[in-house]
């Protein structure tokens, strides 16, 4: 125990103590360092520390939970071979782990999920049934082929056996740190990992602080916690696919409700800055999910004013497509908030575009984008480093503003940042009855053509931009000409098109750069 803190183990911390401590992990798993953070340590003027969990075999830490409840099958259920769902690293922890014990295995994994995930598990000779656009519809069908196979079904996250293998990365990280961490901060999908985390900590030492980090579009623990119950969430994003959940699992959530001290939920743009965060400190590249624990520590320094303090950061994953990585590396800037995204409106006669730039003063222009609009005014698209923080971004703005020059922020417009910002051309003119809509859908080969197909020869396509970011789902811009009279029917399509999709009818970088 720590200090004179009174603490007496609750029945459900004393077994998961036991079973964490016999868990066999170390047959297949191994010790993963917990190295400093200099370059992080000094900027938030706290020690920060990494568990570096991707340098487990299977390069994240869910070979320890799944190889914990396998171990356990009876002989009958390891002749039978086992079964799970997973979009990628528990697939490969229950296919090594299936190899180390000579069993067959058969993983589901959702059609979405990358490719590197699925080499990885093929290589490491598991069956492999590609199903559904999400874990949760693989996670149907695995089921369905567990009753009928008699196959034992291995949970991601949602069993005491998984949650004890978790548990033993707590068990290191307290062994490790040269005192005592003021707080650990874990990844959330399922809940598996955070369960584990914090029975193990609360039981031998309450006062460190258990906090979990998830996507803020797949926040499915934290919202949890806040209503007092399991949730479902009507829709995920996948940006950090390892982590994205519609449900927590209900033992991970009974656990969380007792000793989980708090869930944080980060942005796309948060997760991708600490991924450069972790590179730039270890020359290693984290998967979005696995850089999720480092992204909520730095939110809650910030929002805490914390300084001094002892830190511990997991670092879940690192299995991430490279094509990827060049998504990743346009938003990290934004951020970190280095980078400001603006529009702006310049006078048309000479020398304005001089007096424009020399209006942004002394700071790196990442990016610069402008055509002839008409004869009066012309619109400009400036990416710009900042020199400090946010008091730089406001300094900027009203720089500008005070010289004259009609601008606005769209460093957090989605619209400015995954479309407009690699277009080419410019305003339409005299373009009737545009309606303008971004547009997800599941990013496969043959997608994008399934996607036109749906739109037909019906309306008139005004504007298309779409990349592919090596995600799991494509992200289209796409202009439509749609009469009055063709109102009804266009909802009607958009009530059938079962993607999402916003319609960006009053975003003011439509108005600047495309109407």
């Amino acid at each position: 125990m720590s200090g004179s803190a009174k603490w007496y183990l609750m029945p459900m911390l004393d077994t998961y103590l036991k079973m964490i401590l016999k868990a066999p992990v170390y047959d297949v798993a191994r010790e993963t360092p917990l190295e400093p953070l200099p370059a992080i340590s000094r900027r938030t003027q706290n020690a920060v520390w990494l568990k570096r969990e991707d340098m487990q075999p299977v390069f994240s830490y869910k070979l320890r939970g799944a190889y914990t409840m396998m171990a356990a099958l009876t002989p009958d259920e390891r002749a039978r071979g086992v079964i799970t769902a997973s979009a990628g690293n528990h697939a490969q922890g229950v296919a090594l782990a299936a190899q180390r014990l000579n069993l067959r295995a058969v993983i589901v994994m959702p059609k979405t999920t990358p490719e590197i995930k699925i080499s990885a598990v093929r290589r490491l000779q598991a069956e492999i049934i590609l199903h559904g656009n999400t874990y949760d519809e693989a996670s149907v069908h695995a089921h369905e082929l567990a009753a009928s196979a008699q196959l034992t079904y291995v949970p991601p996250y949602d069993h005491p056996l998984i949650i004890a293998g978790q548990g033993t990365v707590a068990m290191e990280i307290l062994r490790q740190h040269p005192t005592l961490p003021y707080a650990i901060f874990v990844p959330v999908g399922g809940g598996g990992l955070i369960a584990g985390v914090a029975a193990y900590v609360k039981a031998l030492e309450p006062g460190v602080r258990i906090i979990g980090v998830e996507a803020i579009e797949a926040a499915c623990m934290k919202r949890a916690l806040e209503v007092g119950e399991r949730v479902i969430l009507d829709k995920i994003g996948i940006f950090a696919d390892g982590a994205a959940v519609r449900q927590v699992g209900a033992e991970p959530f009974k656990i969380a409700q007792r000793y989980v001290d708090e869930v944080l939920a980060v942005s796309i743009d948060e997760i991708c800055a600490a991924v450069k965060d972790i590179f730039e400190d270890t020359r290693s590249i984290a998967e979005p999910a696995g850089a999720l624990a480092l992204a909520g520590l730095k939110q809650y320094v910030n929002r805490e004013k914390l300084k001094g303090q002892e830190l511990v950061a997991i670092l879940s994953g690192a299995n991430v497509n490279f094509d990827r990585l060049r998504h990743i590396a346009e938003l990290a800037e934004l951020g970190e908030r280095r980078e400001v995204l603006i529009g702006a409106i310049i006078p048309e006669r000479p020398g304005s575009f001089r007096r424009f730039c020399h209006a942004l003063g002394p700071r790196a222009i990442t990016e610069f984008n402008y055509r002839y609009a008409d004869r009066e005014r012309a619109a400009v698209f400036a990416g710009v480093q900042l020199r400090t923080n946010d008091l730089d971004h406001e300094l900027l703005l009203n720089s500008l503003r005070e010289k004259g020059f009609e601008t606005i922020d769209i460093t957090d417009n989605e619209l400015a940042k995954l479309h407009i910002r690699y277009m080419v051309g410019g305003h339409a003119g005299k373009l009737s009855d545009e309606r303008l809509l971004r547009v997800e859908f599941p990013e496969r080969p043959g997608a994008l053509l399934h996607f036109l197909n749906q739109i037909g020869d019906r309306w008139n396509i005004s504007l298309f931009h779409y990349r592919n970011h090596g995600a799991a789902y494509g992200k289209v811009l796409m202009g439509i000409q749609v009469p009055p009279a063709q109102a009804a029917a266009f909802a009607a399509f958009l009530a059938d098109l079962n993607m999402e999709y916003v319609e960006e009818r009053d975003n003011p970088a439509y108005d600047l750069f495309l109407r």
